[in-house]
């Protein structure tokens, strides 16, 4: 427990932390793979070059300092971490080696302000915060590991099927070596991949969002290239040089963004590869024969990346299904230009605002931060409630 003299302290040192803002973090990061280089096996370091992860690891900080007498707020956030933690294999004796780096962070940034008893209240906090990451996170291992099909740690998967979607977008359906069943997931969870890039110094640990539904046998992800700007450098290593039987390592599925089955209509809202988990969903739902309505909407660049689309079409046969896409640059087919569920531009909900379920639709998004604050903010206006809006961001978390 902490003290009230621990809590004033911590909440006193706010101000502090909001001044010197990302600099704390992206030192810390620093600190600590200079000291610990073996925990660039485990962190994504593109996400540390485009300043994400310090950018995510900073406002995780400042938002437990303020809300370090009241950590219910912050219960969602830590069920969001630690379900990614799981992903990346955290053990509690990784603990330790980042509260140290914190804690030395605070003190060679700010030597002055870092007393003795702001350093006592700082180690008490991170404590009680590492408690409970680490309490939550055994948890959901006994549950991955003890659930039939279920395993802890790294399992050796053999790529059986290795699918274009589309120009950028490869389906991989991966089957564990040792034949044995596969847990469950729900719909919108995603696999801890790790694998080791050809002349790369260190193994590299991805989450890939689950693109169908569960089926005990079996999983599938599908993978954009990312190829703008910084090349991915897991995406390209699957797209260019995985292929159907070689094998990877998978981590059990895991993630708090998922269907919540509630007799209610439902709304996929997704942008580029955003697609996957709501392609999930879809599958998911048209398997249960789902009676209520469901509306599917999707925006990407053209026809050309237009992943899962026939399958769509398919899966509509058996389920009351509207779906509708807006491309940003139109099709040049006469085809699809006459198909009246094609739209150009940015997605505008106004054009199908009569048909949704404004009142009593749950309604699931994932794509870029910008395409959802976009997406979300339409909604709110059409006058749906907020706590029927759920999201998946990529990378580090980012607030709508």
């Amino acid at each position: 427990m902490l003290s009230e003299k621990h809590i004033g302290i911590v909440k006193s040192t706010v101000p502090l932390l909001e001044s010197a803002g990302t600099a704390i973090t992206e030192h810390f990061y620093k600190r600590m793979f200079a000291h610990n280089p073996e925990l660039k096996n485990i962190f994504n370091m593109s996400h540390q070059h485009s300043g994400g992860q310090p950018a995510a690891l900073f406002n995780a900080v400042a938002a437990y300092a303020k809300n370090i007498d009241n950590l219910g707020a912050l219960s969602g956030a830590v069920e969001r971490i630690a379900h990614k933690h799981t992903s990346f294999n955290i053990q509690p004796e990784h603990y330790p080696i980042v509260g140290h780096h914190l804690l030395e962070t605070l003190r060679e940034l700010a030597p002055d302000a870092f007393t003795p008893d702001v350093e006592e209240a700082w180690g008490a906090a991170y404590g009680v915060l590492a408690g409970i990451f680490i309490d939550r996170e055994a948890t959901l291992y006994h549950r991955s590991a003890t659930e039939v099909g279920g395993w802890q740690g790294a399992r050796k998967f053999e790529v059986i099927e290795k699918t274009s979607e589309s120009e950028l977008v490869t389906s991989f359906v991966l089957a564990p070596e040792d034949g044995k069943v596969v847990i469950d997931f729900e719909s919108g969870q995603y696999l801890g991949v790790s694998v080791a890039p050809i002349n790369h110094e260190y193994q590299e640990m991805r989450q890939y969002s689950l693109s169908d539904k569960p089926n005990g046998k079996q999983y599938r992800i599908s993978v954009k290239r990312e190829a703008i700007g910084v090349p991915g450098v897991v995406s390209n290593y699957l797209h260019d040089h995985i292929h159907v039987g070689d094998s990877v390592d998978i981590y059990p599925p895991a993630g708090d963004f998922h269907y919540e089955e509630r007799e209610a209509p439902v709304v996929l809202i997704s942008a580029g590869v955003g697609v996957t988990p709501m392609q999930s969903m879809l599958e998911m739902l048209a398997s249960k024969s789902f009676a209520k309505p469901v509306f599917y909407l999707h925006a990407c660049e053209g026809v050309e990346q237009h992943s899962f689309n026939q399958r769509v079409e398919a899966l509509g046969k058996s389920l009351d299904l509207q779906h509708h896409t807006w491309y940003r640059d139109i099709a040049k087919s006469n085809e699809v230009v006459a198909n009246s569920n094609i739209h150009q531009g940015f997605m505008n909900f106004a054009t199908v605002r009569d048909s949704l379920p404004i009142d009593n639709g749950d309604y699931y998004l994932c794509g870029p931060v910008a395409f959802m604050q976009f997406a979300k903010q339409q909604l709110l206006e059409l006058g749906v409630k907020s706590d029927r809006i759920h999201y998946e961001v990529f990378g580090p978390h980012a607030s709508l």
